[in-house]
């Protein structure tokens, strides 16, 4: 299930040389990710009841356009491949030309909020992603 969301870039999100500091591209991801989790049905609390989290792993993100102030940006999110406790979600941002801005492939693992380490991961959010990897 891929997921978006939309946003304008705001006057604090904009460095000395006029378009988004590179750091707020992750912001935007991050928020484009939560989103998709609440979207499939699962929030952070419902993790927290099966006694596990998510963690950012590895993020490699590409920057193919700058983004200026006021601009309306598309953030984009879908599940491609899992493993036994990482996944991995591509992720696109595209300006209102349709441009690509930036896309990103960010690797997640399931982990024991107890325990602190990974765990496989569970069916409920197995079930998004279309293989093994």
């Amino acid at each position: 299930m891929e997921t978006s969301i939309q946003i304008e870039v705001r006057s604090t999100e904009i460095d000395v040389l006029g378009h988004v500091n590179n750091a707020k591209y992750l912001e935007y991801l991050e928020w484009g990710r939560e989103d998709w989790y609440n979207q499939i049905g699962l929030p952070f609390d419902l993790f927290e009841e099966l006694g596990m989290g998510t963690v950012t792993v590895n993020i490699n993100i590409n920057y193919r356009k700058e983004a200026r102030l006021g601009q309306k940006l598309v953030i984009s999110t879908k599940p491609i491949r899992r493993g036994r406790s990482s996944f991995v979600l591509k992720q696109e941002i595209i300006n209102e030309n349709q441009e690509l801005v930036a896309d990103a492939e960010v690797i997640s693992c399931t982990m024991s909020l107890a325990e602190r380490k990974s765990v496989p991961l569970p069916d409920v959010l197995a079930k998004y992603f279309p293989t093994l990897s």
